[in-house]
């Protein structure tokens, strides 16, 4: 008996070493965490409704929105937008507003609102800010902060605001003179160039950003911020898609607004967020997207953004990679006019990825008789920026789109 059970110990104590040996580390580092098994996860990756060559166009665009608007946007919210005027700033040929209105059943945001002079059935663009991990301004990316002094400008006697807005201003044509001015044009402000052009203009604060931050919110915040919106069954990314396409709606139902001409602009995050709603709103009718664009594959390469977990969870829709690559989302959008620009030395964006999903784009558009209404370019010697030449023929690009040319 005791022979027996020496025995059974040698086998027990044998096979726990055996098994030992095949034992190891399968995180492949403590700030940009990946199990060393991700390239068999990603080869996994098969995008089950994303486009395929032959597919009849109209039946693939059914099917892919119906699943993107499912895990997308979560839910069809009515809420009376119930838009009020706060203050006005008189500019040159436009009205520069400050409003508020209800984005959602449980948010009233304050948002930027550009009117041209006379403006009757004027085109009209929401324009979407970026990431940046510059939280203390949204809107502001886009849009001149209105009725802002210059801080060294301010009286002795200004109130809490205007010191709180006049160091918004100084946040915001700094951010301005990083991405949009170059060495003829400073203080440069998208939506403001817009609106000279007889464009109504619309921006606000995306959640975390601007207005509808906090003090001390840091680019560390965004994963609590996410984490507990996943624990309340919804995502960071959705909330986002689901406030843009609501935003597109506030926008096309202004009485100063052709219906028919109602754009969506980004940079950066601002790209992704204006690819995703064309695709997602049937409000939105065109679009120009700046500095954001690959697949999901080329993007996933370790020490890219989409990897560092923090600011990829505002564009991070659980499981929808299961379905459709990002390509194939942007895809929704044909056969509406879009516009890509992306830079070969922008480090964000691996200029291979970029060329797959342009590639892919041009298959869905042509599939629907529309390849001249896509207009992708990948501009020689372009950082990760939307200078103010690069502003103009975006906006030139545009203007034709809409007729004005």
């Amino acid at each position: 008996m005791k022979k027996t059970i020496a025995a059974l110990t040698m086998i027990l104590s044998f096979s726990a070493f055996a098994e030992s040996e095949y034992v190891t580390t399968e995180i492949t580092s403590k700030d940009r965490a990946m199990p060393v098994f991700f390239e068999s996860l990603k080869n996994k990756m098969a995008f089950s409704l994303g486009w395929k060559d032959g597919a009849n166009p109209k039946k693939w665009k059914k099917a892919g929105l119906e699943k993107a608007r499912e895990l997308m946007i979560q839910q069809n919210d009515t809420t009376p937008f119930n838009m009020k005027v706060l203050e006005e700033e008189k500019r040159d040929g436009y009205v520069a507003k400050k409003i508020a209105f209800n984005i959602s059943e449980e948010s009233r945001v304050s948002a930027y609102l550009l009117v041209p002079e006379n403006a009757k059935s004027a085109p009209a663009a929401l324009m979407l800010h970026a990431h940046g991990s510059e939280f203390r301004i949204g809107k502001e990316q886009m849009v001149r902060p209105i009725n802002a002094i210059d801080f060294e400008d301010l009286p002795d006697d200004a109130t809490a605001e205007q010191t709180a807005l006049s160091k918004k201003l100084n946040v915001a044509v700094s951010w301005a003179g990083k991405y949009y001015d170059d060495d003829d044009h400073e203080a440069v402000f998208p939506g403001d160039e817009l609106a000279k052009r007889g464009y109504v203009v619309l921006a606000f604060d995306a959640l975390g950003w601007g207005d509808r931050s906090v003090e001390g919110f840091k680019t560390d915040s965004q994963q609590a911020l996410a984490s507990n919106l996943f624990n309340l069954g919804t995502s960071f990314a959705g909330i986002i898609a689901q406030e843009d396409c609501r935003a597109a709606k506030l926008l096309a139902s202004l009485p100063e607004v052709d219906k028919k001409k109602v754009a969506a602009i980004g940079f950066s995050m601002g790209a992704f967020r204006a690819w995703q709603v064309a695709a997602l709103s049937d409000d939105i009718t065109a679009g120009i997207a700046q500095s954001w664009f690959g697949t999901m594959k080329g993007l996933m390469v370790i020490g890219n953004n989409q990897l560092k977990g923090q600011s990829a969870f505002a564009m991070l829709h659980p499981y929808i990679a299961r379905y459709l690559d990002y390509p194939d989302v942007a895809g929704l959008a044909a056969p509406k006019p879009m516009l890509f620009y992306n830079g070969t030395e922008d480090p964000l964006f691996p200029i291979e990825c970029v060329k797959e999903g342009y590639e892919k784009m041009h298959k869905i558009w042509s599939a629907n008789k529309a390849d001249s209404k896509l207009h992708t370019e990948i501009v020689e010697g372009m950082s990760h920026e939307f200078r103010y030449d690069r502003q103009q023929s975006a906006f030139d690009w545009l203007d034709s789109q809409f007729g004005r040319k």
